[in-house]
């Protein structure tokens, strides 16, 4: 049960799982020519064949027979990055909402179109843990000031936005950061704007296409 709830946060394997080619609406772009038409991106969906016991043990114990992400290509590597996924989705303490946040500030940091479109959904709805107040969301999608924000949120947008956009993370919002968060709540927030960047990373080197019938969501700038 842990494998699989663990399992949900690879982002690859999520969105692979349910990319459907075939019922794809038919208003949307075109497909690109290398992309797989069944995992959706630039490479054909890994399979435990030709494993060695221990890869193949490893893929078995973490996909339960669903359809593997990029990652499972080397199941050891995908095994550390779900184990570390896992830690920051789940361990750090700072809760649900300010994990979207800090999802939300990457994608739109990175623009990418694919996370920010799947997590969005969780900001609006009222039924989800990870939901957020709409304002914060415009707040992230169109780069605007963090006036009138709390002070965790406030400072969440700002240390990502220096983090992605300034050569360092200003000495200010660092102090501020270990102040609210202590030291172990500034690292681990760090690993989580890069954890997620990374996703973003192997998102665009794939070429990962949206699931079926999702539109994007992620405004220009």
């Amino acid at each position: 049960m842990q494998a699989m709830k663990t399992l949900q946060v690879i982002a690859l394997a999520a969105v692979m799982a349910a990319w459907s080619a075939p019922s794809r609406a038919e208003t949307a772009a075109p497909i690109p020519t290398d992309i797989d038409p069944k995992s959706g991106n630039r490479l054909p969906v890994p399979t435990r064949e030709g494993l060695s016991d221990a890869d193949a043990e490893i893929f078995d114990a973490l996909t339960h027979g669903q359809q593997a992400g990029v990652r499972f290509y080397n199941p050891k590597l995908a095994r550390a990055l779900n184990e570390a996924q896992g830690y920051l989705k789940n361990g750090t303490g700072f809760g649900d909402p300010f994990i979207e946040i800090a999802v939300l500030v990457t994608t739109r940091a990175v623009d990418s179109q694919v996370l920010w479109t799947i997590w969005e959904k969780h900001a609006w709805d009222p039924k989800d843990s990870r939901r957020i107040d709409p304002k914060i969301v415009d707040i992230i999608a169109h780069n605007k000031p963090v006036t009138g924000l709390g002070e965790k949120e406030a400072l969440f947008i700002t240390f990502g936005r220096e983090l992605f956009s300034q050569p360092k993370v200003s000495s200010e919002t660092f102090a501020h950061a270990v102040r609210l968060l202590g030291r172990r709540g500034t690292v681990d927030l760090v690993a989580l704007f890069s954890q997620w960047s990374a996703t973003c990373a192997e998102l665009r080197a794939f070429d990962q296409q949206l699931p079926a019938g999702m539109e994007p969501s992620l405004p220009p700038r």
